[in-house]
């Protein structure tokens, strides 16, 4: 029999702050997975639970989203654990966590010297490749959630682990789905964030953007699209140049870096063309003079960060083109309790002054999660499971997603546990 241990420091019963360790009990240390981030409604960085450096072989960073890697560098004020991730990851993870730095450093218990540390300490690796640390074999598989994001497949000699990190499992023009033929694991940690819906199929919400965007640009008014700056952005910019190459699109903030980081990874992309051909053929903000210039102009398409609005050139757009009815403000990243964007779809105003908004408000499902029918797919297509963990979901949710697990796959020892719970399976 072999004893497994999975610490959940982060992402049980809540969405985000992704932080997991798990443990071959039969060798010395934890493998981590993840250690990501959360705010609370003060916009303050809510750390994972802690764990020593000394009690770990190794970490896994799956993706570049702060709610997933941005507490790593507080490993490297005194350590030098090997960091597996893919290239991409590398890579993005320096703009994201730099930028989280910037933002809200005063509230980090480390610096910008600490992330290089870790960076230094990265072993990139590419899809499918194995790479050993300490006693753990460790495999990343497309997760399909953003170029770069990754499950992680780890092995043992006695043990095998799946962890899916954030994924998808529909094609979409940015990232191809998950291929798990063949796959086996004893446990699969699966994140829940929308274990309790089912997305509508993506080309008709494709079909009603791009018909309510043509809508408002024909008849003048202009459309803001406040979007994740890492990978909603370019989703959005590769389906608008598909629909409707000929219309006058611009985007902002740090979708701009982000652009150019991504183009120089090529096989982590799904449609590379039409993204490259997206960004080349539409108009870079490079100011605050051009920002004013494009909404006195009619007829524009504007895709920005922030995607939640808490901060960026979005609501520097949102607050001019918020009186007038004929603009638009069309939302397709996931609004978070609490965030600026919430209340805009609650409540129709802007957080700081609550001037109602006059302008044409739209949410549009352009999620990077899988829906229930996407997780229970891939519950299904991993061989000889014995457990299922299920994290990064709120209660409701994740119970439900447990319920259908157990009568839809008929697994039954599926287990949805809090933070700070220290799960022990008997395999």
């Amino acid at each position: 029999m072999v004893r497994v241990r999975i610490k959940i420091l982060g992402s049980g019963r809540e969405v985000g702050r992704a932080a997991i360790a798990v443990r071959d009990e039969r060798v010395p240390k934890y493998l981590l997975l993840d250690y990501g981030v959360n705010f609370n409604e003060r916009d303050e960085p809510q750390l994972p639970l802690h764990i020593r450096p000394n009690e770990l072989a190794g970490i896994v960073a799956t993706h570049a989203h702060l709610d997933h890697i941005g507490a790593l560098p507080l490993f490297y004020t005194t350590t030098k654990l090997p960091l597996v991730t893919t290239t991409l990851t590398k890579e993005l993870s320096k703009i994201m966590i730099r930028d989280f730095l910037k933002i809200s450093g005063y509230y980090l218990p480390f610096e910008e010297t600490d992330l290089s540390v870790m960076l230094d300490n990265v072993i990139d690796v590419r899809y499918g490749e194995v790479v050993n640390v300490g006693s753990y074999s460790i495999k990343l598989i497309n997760a399909g959630h953003i170029p770069g994001s990754a499950m992680v497949h780890v092995t043992t000699p006695n043990l095998t682990v799946l962890y899916t990190g954030d994924v998808n499992t529909i094609d979409t023009r940015l990232v191809s789905k998950p291929k798990l033929d063949g796959l086996e694991a004893d446990v699969l940690i699966i994140e829940g964030t929308y274990g309790n819906s089912v997305h509508p199929p993506r080309e008709v919400i494709e079909d009603e953007f791009i018909d309510a965007v043509k809508e408002v640009i024909e008849n003048g008014g202009n459309v803001l699209i406040p979007s994740f700056s890492l990978g909603r952005s370019q989703e959005i910019l590769s389906l608008l140049y598909e629909k409707i190459p000929w219309a006058s699109v611009y985007y902002d903030g740090m979708v701009r870096v982000i652009n150019n980081i991504i183009l120089s990874y090529p096989e982590f992309l799904n449609k590379y063309d039409l993204l490259a051909k997206a960004i080349s053929t539409f108009k870079l903000v490079r100011g605050s003079s051009e920002r004013r210039r494009i909404v006195k102009r009619d007829g524009n398409v504007i895709v920005s960060s922030a995607g939640m609005l808490k901060g960026g050139p979005a609501l520097y757009y949102i607050k001019k083109l918020m009186d007038d009815p004929n603009n638009a403000v069309f939302l397709v990243s996931y609004q978070g309790p609490s965030t600026p964007g919430r209340r805009v779809l609650e409540d129709g105003v802007i957080e700081d002054n609550g001037e109602l908004i006059k302008a044409r408000l739209q949410w549009f499902d352009f999620s990077s999660h899988a829906g229930k029918d996407g997780l229970l797919w891939v519950v299904r297509n991993v061989k000889n499971l014995k457990k299922v963990v299920v994290i990064h979901s709120e209660e409701e949710t994740g119970y439900e997603l447990v319920k259908s697990i157990k009568e839809e796959v008929g697994i039954d020892d599926v287990v949805f546990p809090r933070n700070g719970e220290e799960i022990i399976l008997d395999l």
